[in-house]
């Protein structure tokens, strides 16, 4: 009888404990991306508004006068038109345009040429010393114009060529830069399209100019970038090299709108200074793309 009970109550003894249900999460107030971005959006924001305030700032005063100016007001003045004129009419600005727009396309079209020859002889020519040369080019890297401008000067003078464009354009079309840039960007392509070019009876040229420069753009386009703005900004060799205005550059002109005869205008400095930004940020809109994928290189191209 005790083994009967015993028995009838083993399955209460092991019985499985119940399962608990859980309970349903209550419904969140504000989207699940809030906390996770919001500050990366604010801190966007803020970098935004700081980057493009003096953009603005310097916009607004190139269309005020002294006295809104040293009133600070941020709101476009009534004196744009007063400004233009003292800037491109009375100061020439618009001639030192033309001229660093053509100084500035002939650098970058010769520069481009020269580093793609450049590129082609280190990658695909056998010659000798030739790492030799193409460490020197590399220690060029190292060596700003600043340093040769003196022996510069006195080479260019003894040409004959100061005070005009050959002085501003000829010393400047070999580029180190585009010539290891050229040489990484040709060492990385397939050594099989060479070979295939060189059985189908292609000259160098030819394979330099049907097979790589088409694949090599974004790269070109880089280049092109990065030198239109280097020769724009040139300074201190146009200064030296170029005496009047006929053929000087559009920084020696801006800087014709700081001093003078008359007291310090903010108005057409600040017009010259904004009007003169237009040709490299032009260039870098049309380039952008190839400008942002121009140094990714790798084996697929």
């Amino acid at each position: 009888m005790a083994r009967e009970e015993h028995t009838a109550a083993a399955p209460t003894e092991y019985a499985a404990p119940a399962v608990r249900r859980a309970v349903p999460a209550l419904p969140r107030t504000l989207p699940a991306w809030v906390p996770k971005r919001l500050h990366v959006h604010l801190v966007l924001i803020v970098s935004c508004v700081i980057i493009g305030f003096p953009l603005y700032y310097a916009l607004i005063v190139s269309t005020q006068n002294n006295a809104q100016v040293y009133s600070y007001q941020f709101t476009p003045g009534n004196s744009l038109a007063d400004n233009w004129n003292i800037a491109i009419n009375n100061r020439h600005l618009g001639n030192y345009m033309l001229n660093s727009v053509f100084v500035a396309i002939a650098v970058t079209a010769g520069k481009t040429i020269l580093s793609l020859l450049a590129g082609l002889a280190f990658v695909y020519f056998r010659f000798p010393a030739k790492w030799l040369v193409f460490g020197f080019v590399l220690i060029t890297l190292m060596m700003p114009t600043e340093i040769l401008i003196i022996a510069l000067f006195r080479f260019v003078n003894s040409l004959g060529w100061g005070n005009s464009y050959l002085a501003l354009i000829v010393p400047f079309l070999a580029s180190a830069t585009g010539t290891f840039l050229f040489r990484q960007h040709f060492a990385n392509i397939p050594g099989e399209l060479s070979e295939a070019a060189q059985l189908d009876g292609a000259t160098p040229l030819q394979f330099l100019f049907r097979v790589l420069v088409p694949i090599s753009w974004n790269t070109i386009g880089a280049l092109a970038v990065i030198q239109f703005v280097y020769v724009w900004n040139m300074y201190i060799w146009p200064v030296m090299i170029i005496q009047g205005q006929e053929r000087q550059v559009v920084q020696v002109g801006l800087r014709t709108l700081i001093g003078g005869d008359a007291a310090l205008v903010f108005g057409p400095m600040m017009l010259g200074a904004v009007v003169a930004s237009i040709p490299p940020v032009i260039v870098f809109i049309l380039l952008q793309k190839q400008f942002m994928s121009g140094f990714q290189l790798s084996r697929d191209k």
